[in-house]
């Protein structure tokens, strides 16, 4: 009896310095950035790309006042509502005090300049996918932005979704290095498959997500249950969508389907997001949309 329960002892010390370790939040060091400048510029179109005014401005927010992320929206989930953080550069209640380290850690590896977790109600699932030098003319771009000194809201999440570590371990499950569509890509796939995949996180609406709150690959954008519970975000496979590339790239320009109806929802913010980008990047991204697989 001794020996079994040395056994098991021994076991749980051991199962609980690998959970530990599992769920032990990634950081970037300075140094891992030296040599990197930002491009403001740059960083623009990488921020409309990204899509961070969608959540982190004002809702229905429109001109200049997308640049003012004070955040403050929420989004309900089977977790719990999350609520979008300030992160304006004011450096009391919004992301003016952060280092570029942390800024890159945030956003790629989604932890907080506290060494805590993010939930990945911020997408950094896809950010993680992202070059490293976008991300740093990120900064530089978000650093030009107007202050604001809103205070960040709380989320409202119960136990034990609230304990930030087991967010390490849902990391460890679900958070790739390797992008969904595969395959030896024509250059302008390969550049849709960067904003689609890395930057402008398609999938995050328009795929469905299993019991812990992942991204299903197997059904990658043939749609998913609107979180808000008001119907259901569409799928945009080739076969169900239906459209050309053109039909496409316009519609990520002015919001108008080829039969003239208009985007909606959290989408008309994405279009707005898109319009900034250059054609050739609509194009690109119209052309991996046609590249991605139809339901089987």
């Amino acid at each position: 009896m001794k020996r079994i329960i040395g056994v098991m002892f021994g076991l749980a010390v051991f199962g609980f310095g690998a959970f530990l370790l599992v769920t032990q939040p990634r950081s970037i060091a300075p140094e891992q950035l030296a040599g990197l400048t930002g491009d403001p510029v740059q960083g623009e179109a990488v921020f409309w790309a990204a899509g961070c005014a969608s959540c982190h401005a004002a809702e229905d927010s429109s001109g200049d006042d997308r640049l003012i992320l004070a955040g403050g929206q929420h989004f309900p989930s089977d977790f719990g509502t999350f609520t979008a953080p300030n992160i304006s550069p004011d450096p009391n209640f919004g992301i003016g005090d952060w280092s570029l380290a942390e800024f890159v850690t945030a956003v790629q590896e989604g932890v907080s300049p506290e060494g805590q977790h993010y939930y990945p109600a911020f997408p950094y699932t896809a950010y993680h996918l992202a070059q490293t030098q976008d991300i740093v003319d990120l900064y530089a771009f978000m650093m030009t932005l107007p202050q604001d000194s809103t205070p960040s809201q709380p989320h409202d999440v119960g136990f034990p979704f609230n304990i930030r570590r087991l967010v390490g371990g849902w990391k460890f499950l679900y958070v790739s290095d390797e992008f969904t569509l595969q395959g030896d890509l024509a250059q302008d796939v390969a550049r849709g498959r960067y904003l689609s995949e890395a930057l402008a996180h398609c999938a995050e609406c328009h795929s469905p997500r299993n019991l812990l709150g992942a991204i299903d690959s197997s059904a990658w954008l043939q749609g998913a249950p609107n979180p808000s519970g008001r119907g259901r975000i569409p799928d945009i496979t080739p076969a169900e969508l239906g459209w050309s590339q053109a039909d496409i790239a316009n519609y990520l320009r002015d919001g108008f389907t080829p039969s003239f109806d208009a985007a909606g929802g959290h989408m008309a913010s994405v279009v707005q997001n898109l319009a900034n980008l250059p054609d050739e990047d609509r194009m690109a991204i119209a052309a991996y949309l046609l590249a991605v697989p139809d339901a089987q």
